[in-house]
């Protein structure tokens, strides 16, 4: 009877995964991923860099460009083409904490984003173009900052 029990359990977590290939013959159809998609796996990937503060330009005037320009618009700051193979080309404007190594933060923000879209989408990324828009006090500092003033 107890031998009976474990194999019940063992039928009843396994179960088969259907495994999408690239043979025709067993082709059930395409499976395309949206660029905002995209977009959205490397603003979780950047901001999960010691250092990075957001995503996105911000202010007043960049909204109004961005509102008459006749480019397509980006996702948050982030701007996903393709190369002619197929691979993802990330452009990622971010907001970094001051006092921070750009260049380390800037490389750790290319590394976590093409790992994440890799892992995620199997398509891989040729570059990573990351675009530092400012550097700021990090909020709970800035609070500080003011307590400690008045």
């Amino acid at each position: 009877m107890a031998k009976e029990k474990v194999e019940k359990k063992e039928k009843d977590t396994s179960f088969s995964i259907p495994i999408v290939s690239d043979d025709s013959a067993c082709s059930m159809g395409e499976v395309k991923v949206n660029h905002s998609v995209i977009a959205n796996i490397a603003t979780l990937g950047a901001m999960q860099v010691e250092g990075v503060l957001g995503i996105g330009k911000r202010g007043f005037a960049n909204g109004l460009v961005s509102f008459f320009s006749s480019k397509k618009p980006t996702s948050n700051g982030v701007n996903i083409s393709e190369d002619e193979f197929g691979n993802y080309i990330i452009d990622i404007c971010v907001r970094l904490k001051f006092g921070c190594e750009l260049s380390k933060v800037a490389s750790g923000i290319q590394q976590s984003v093409a790992e994440h879209i890799t892992k995620m989408t199997a398509t891989g990324v040729s570059k990573v173009n990351v675009i530092i828009d400012s550097v700021e006090i990090g909020t709970n500092e800035k609070q500080n900052s003011v307590k400690g003033e008045s």
